[in-house]
């Protein structure tokens, strides 16, 4: 919530255009390769500013940037989880439907997988339940779960991916909590930390990329 606050005084005070705010952001980026050579697409999912930006700029956005470099040969997706709340930087389920459909045909054939970092409970029983439904077969079977940061160098090269800091720090807290963070359940642990989960919701359809908001 306070990032997105911030951002808001940003883009305010600075009157920066949405295209803009995506670049400093850094949110897309094309980094590094996986072990198997492919270039990777990293995506900071916490750095997303759902509240301010809408679906049509995004896709133009990575029409312009972002599409152009991958439509030439196979790539990978590291998507970071970490540190998304479905009320502050989750774009909804009704958006990432709609930019998904807009991928170009070249770029969806050249995505080979997808390495999704630190997801949470809900948005591993919201794919289970509807991920075909919603991005077909093609995407879906293409997605790997990664609970640790460790896990992630098992399939892309170290040194050649930045992984933001607190990423490295939400880790650690995993290490501490790994039952309430990832599944949602308490321990014995006389001195917890308090992580609060968000409730699945669907918003109203009217809304544009702030609406079906139901994994976190």
């Amino acid at each position: 919530m306070i990032q997105n606050c911030c951002l808001h005084r940003i883009t305010m005070a600075s009157q920066i255009s949405e295209s803009d705010l995506l670049h400093k952001l850094d949110i897309f980026k094309v980094q590094g390769k996986d072990k198997r050579g492919h270039k990777i697409l990293r995506i900071t999912g916490k750095s997303f500013p759902a509240r301010f930006l809408s679906v049509d700029v995004l896709k133009e956005y990575l029409d312009e940037y972002i599409f152009p470099r991958l439509s030439k040969k196979p790539f990978s997706v590291l998507y970071m989880h970490t540190g998304v709340q479905r009320t502050d930087n989750f774009p909804g389920i009704s958006a990432l439907r709609s930019i998904y459909d807009a991928i170009p045909v070249t770029v969806k054939d050249n995505l080979q997988s997808v390495y999704f970092l630190h997801p949470g409970l809900q948005s591993r029983l919201f794919l289970a339940t509807f991920g075909r439904l919603f991005f077909g077969d093609g995407l879906y079977g293409k997605l790997r779960y990664l609970s640790r940061v460790d896990y992630l160098w098992e399939h892309v090269r170290r040194n050649e991916i930045e992984v933001p800091d607190f990423v490295y720090d939400h880790d650690e807290d995993l290490e501490y909590r790994p039952m309430m963070m990832e599944y949602g359940l308490d321990s014995d642990d006389p001195h917890p930390r308090v992580y609060a989960a968000p409730a699945v919701a669907v918003d109203s359809p009217s809304a544009s990329i702030y609406s079906m908001r139901c994994i976190s």
